[in-house]
């Protein structure tokens, strides 16, 4: 029988506001999912040709990154260690969407130079959420 020991109080708020920052990645993925006149006609030329050009691929690895941390999120409210693997895949997910987005597309360009801002702040929180999850392993929180 494996006995897991009772998480402080500040795991629970990190998980509900990591929880709170991935649905925001889930609605902004619905977003430009479902909404794309609406975001292409506040585009100039250069913008929609970019958010145009994104292929299938990097559309999907921003689905799989969103929903995979959603759900890592709601498994460390679960106290469940499989959601640092999901975490991770969130992670791999992110960084290949911004890959493309960055470095492969006209993004930076039609966008300007604040376009590397976002992708940044969630690589960082994406590690940090890796860590946070390896940490409640080690702890004994998460079983």
């Amino acid at each position: 029988m494996t006995s897991t020991l009772k998480p402080p109080t500040w795991f629970w708020a990190v998980s509900v506001i990591a929880l709170l920052w991935n649905l925001i990645g889930v609605l902004n993925y619905l977003n430009q999912a479902f909404n794309q006149v609406a975001l292409l006609e506040g585009m100039d030329q250069a913008q929609r040709e970019a958010f145009e050009g994104i292929p299938a691929w990097a559309t999907a690895a921003f689905a799989i990154a969103v929903f995979s941390g959603t759900i890592a999120c709601i498994g460390l409210l679960m106290k469940k260690k499989w959601a640092k693997l999901l975490f991770i895949i969130s992670f791999v997910t992110a960084a290949a969407q911004f890959i493309h987005w960055l470095f492969i597309s006209n993004a930076v360009e039609a966008f300007g130079p604040s376009t590397y801002t976002m992708p940044i702040i969630v690589l960082l929180i994406g590690l940090y959420l890796i860590s946070f999850s390896k940490k409640g392993i080690e702890k004994g929180w998460l079983k």
